[in-house]
């Protein structure tokens, strides 16, 4: 399993999964990657059974890159457990994830096994998601960049007509 080699703290907040992933959101190393639709928190082991399912069959052929780490602890009290006396001890590992992260990379396999093996990987995920090709992604990543350029515009001119008026 993942998990990080030491930690400042062994307790984390919660925190929020507020907007969309900023950074992680482009395809670097592979042609083929899973992009999240939705926020949620990935377990260590959520991760190490997509990684599995995608390598088994590829059947070690091509690259596979993991592009979150499980960096968050989530502590979890005993069972029947009476109320108070702390906050319980670390559980397990997350990996963060808001809509628009790549998740997987591959590489060095064709088009439709690259898809089937993602797919697979898909639904050891606890969250929507969706198969891009490098080239796909870049598309649609330009054309949600126009449309916040088209918003802003409009914004910025009705701001300027109140201002005027």
């Amino acid at each position: 399993m993942l998990m990080p080699k030491r930690v400042k703290r062994r307790k984390q907040f919660r925190g929020r999964m507020k907007g969309q992933a900023m950074r992680g959101n482009r395809i670097q190393h592979g042609d083929f990657g899973i992009v999240a639709k939705e926020p949620a928190w990935i377990t260590s082991n959520q991760i190490e059974a997509a990684r599995i399912a995608m390598t088994r069959y590829i059947k070690r052929g091509g690259n596979v890159w993991i592009k979150i780490f499980p960096d968050k602890p989530v502590t979890a009290k005993p069972a029947e457990t009476r109320m108070g006396k702390g906050k319980g001890a670390p559980d397990y590992w997350v990996a963060v994830v808001k809509p628009g992260r790549v998740m997987f990379e591959l590489n060095g396999v064709a088009e439709p096994v690259a898809r089937e093996a993602l797919r697979l990987a898909m639904h050891k995920l606890p969250l929507k998601c969706k198969v891009y090709s490098k080239e796909q992604l870049e598309r649609d990543l330009a054309e949600k960049e126009e449309q916040i350029q088209v918003k802003a515009a409009e914004r910025r001119a009705r701001r300027e007509e109140n201002a005027n008026a």
